[in-house]
């Protein structure tokens, strides 16, 4: 169970202070009912929630493959351009991001979720994962470009080197514009771009087709996007697990509740300084980071309430 604010801001109706307010303003609904508090606990699953009378649905994580149109940023937010999160119109949460990037002029897959662990083990360099992308390109690509990747390309400057790992070069088409496909298991900065730029050739059009073995869905169009499969995201599970060598969990709030508890010392510390607190005390502090509490209390010590000086 859940705090009935926390559960409409994690489905990004708004942040924990908006939330009070609408459930205040009576726009929030508990299957059928008006609802009266920011402080009801709620079943995620169980109960039917609704805002302005339209249901809010839960869910803890949300998974997209999305074939990346030319033109898009990747970003959850741009003042100029479009984001690739501005594609995902049915998302539930507000907590999105695209796992890794692709330039704006590059195509093809990409992962959209709010699962930072996933993420993090997709994206980390120890993990090796594979990155395959299909590519044309301006010159006839050979053997001897494809045995350089093999062994590492400078895509840096002489002054300053920066070597590449190996990487595959599978040549479809050697011609004046030529077709590959390439598999790299690092993501530095226009990387495909550079690695041919350092043999001598110019990438005129790039698509990355798989992550891992997450494989783009051919019938998705540019711009459009699907949730994952239970099997896909199952595969992406069980190969993020496979070097993990112990698990901690963090008790406060994912196995046991421990929130009440926090009311009671607010109480005892304001008591040991002989201080009272407002009706909204605790409510106010609701959602905020340890920073933002500390903050609060010194805001709310030393400039709303007179403290007497102790000698």
């Amino acid at each position: 169970m859940m705090r009935l604010d926390k559960y409409l801001a994690d489905m990004g109706i708004g942040t924990r202070q908006e939330v009070k307010r609408y459930i205040r303003q009576g726009r929030v609904s508990i299957d059928g009912n008006p609802a009266k508090s920011p402080e009801t606990k709620v079943e995620e699953k169980a109960c039917k929630i609704t805002f302005d009378g339209r249901e809010v649905d839960y869910a803890d994580y949300e998974y997209y493959m999305l074939n990346k149109p030319s033109g898009v940023v990747s970003a959850t937010e741009d003042a100029r351009c479009a984001t690739v999160i501005d594609l995902i119109r049915d998302k539930k949460r507000k907590d999105l991001f695209p796992v890794g990037r692709l330039d704006k002029d590059t195509e093809g897959l990409l992962l959209i979720t709010n699962d930072g662990q996933l993420s993090h083990r997709l994206l980390s360099p120890k993990k090796h994962v594979d990155k395959t992308y299909y590519a044309k390109v301006a010159g006839k690509v050979t053997k001897e470009d494809a045995k350089a990747f093999r062994e590492g390309v400078n895509i840096g400057t002489e002054e300053k080197e920066e070597w590449t790992r190996p990487g595959v070069l599978d040549i479809l088409k050697s011609e004046e514009v030529s077709e590959i496909r390439l598999t790299i298991q690092e993501g530095k900065y226009h990387q495909v771009k550079r690695m041919f730029q350092a043999v001598g050739k110019e990438v005129l059009y790039l698509k990355r087709e798989s992550m891992g073995c997450l494989k783009l869905d051919e019938t998705l169009k540019p711009g459009e996007y699907r949730p994952l499969t239970k099997k896909e995201l199952e595969m992406l599970q069980t190969k993020m697990l496979e070097d993990v060598e112990a698990i901690i969990f963090d008790m406060d709030g994912t196995l046991i509740d421990s929130m009440w508890i926090w009311p009671s010392i607010d109480d005892d510390y304001l008591a040991k300084y002989h201080l009272t607190k407002t009706d909204s005390f605790h409510e106010d502090m609701e959602g905020m980071s340890y920073t933002e509490v500390a903050q609060f209390f010194l805001d709310y010590v030393f400039r709303t309430l007179t403290l007497p000086l102790r000698k």
